[in-house]
């Protein structure tokens, strides 16, 4: 079985295997440690590659400044993978899982969203792209996203991904692509805004604080420099621990 160390252009990889209150540290070639945010995200059992995985609910966030985010800060290129469980919340709203993505401030760059209710988005899996880092021209927000066409289900293990190669967005479920037209894939020849955003995993900030919160279970999150080829993404539903 493939681990997301073994595929090259591996930035940054979490097993989030670390007890509750220590940072949740990387391997790859930025071997970053995720910060808790404003409260401690508990280690809880039944992982992806470890007998763990970090539980992220409404107000927990991990968090990576942006002075200190260094190889993270992508410009041409991404591809962000996140082995995840979802839980049902209360309220309807987008779910932010990974990237550098701050809409308060007009720092949008990349982020791996699920939920993100535009364009018919609603319980998908969705990649979030900004050349700008401000809204999409004569709308409200940015509107650039790739949007896979299956629904993620709640309370099983998925693994959701998106890849961008400099010209379109892809967005994954499960190993697979699901079209659909004029946004899986999604054309996007603008390159990734150079903005100040910090690194989040669980929510982002946006209307002046930090919101979008996913709710449910992390068990794996890798951050490659290159869009992956639809066979390596295949190969990744599978990862487990080596």
């Amino acid at each position: 079985m493939i681990h997301p160390k073994d595929i090259s252009g591996l930035v940054s990889f979490w097993d989030f295997q670390e007890p509750t209150g220590q940072p949740r540290c990387a391997i790859g070639s930025f071997p970053a440690c995720l910060r808790d945010g404003a409260t401690p995200i508990e280690q809880t059992e039944g992982g992806i590659f470890g007998d763990h995985c970090a539980r992220l609910s409404r107000g927990r966030y991990f968090v990576i400044p942006h002075a200190e985010c260094g190889e993270l800060r992508l410009r041409e290129s991404v591809s962000v993978i996140a082995w995840l469980q979802r839980h049902r919340k209360p309220e309807i709203e987008c779910e932010a899982i990974a990237g550098m993505w701050n809409e308060t401030e007009c720092q949008r760059q990349y982020a791996l969203f699920l939920d993100l209710r535009i364009h018919g988005g609603a319980d998908n899996v969705c990649g979030h792209l900004s050349s700008s880092g401000g809204p999409t021209p004569n709308h409200r927000w940015c509107m650039d996203a790739a949007i896979d066409g299956a629904r993620v289900p709640y309370f099983d293990w998925h693994c959701a991904a998106f890849t961008y190669d400099g010209n379109e967005v892809r967005a994954y479920l499960d190993g697979e692509f699901h079209p659909r037209p004029g946004f899986n894939p999604f054309p996007y020849p603008g390159g990734i805004f150079a903005g100040s955003a910090d690194f989040t995993v669980g929510a982002v900030h946006r209307q002046g604080t930090m919101g979008n919160w996913f709710v449910g279970k992390i068990g794996g999150l890798a951050v490659y420099r290159r869009a992956l080829t639809p066979d390596e993404i295949a190969s990744l539903k599978i990862a487990r621990a080596a």
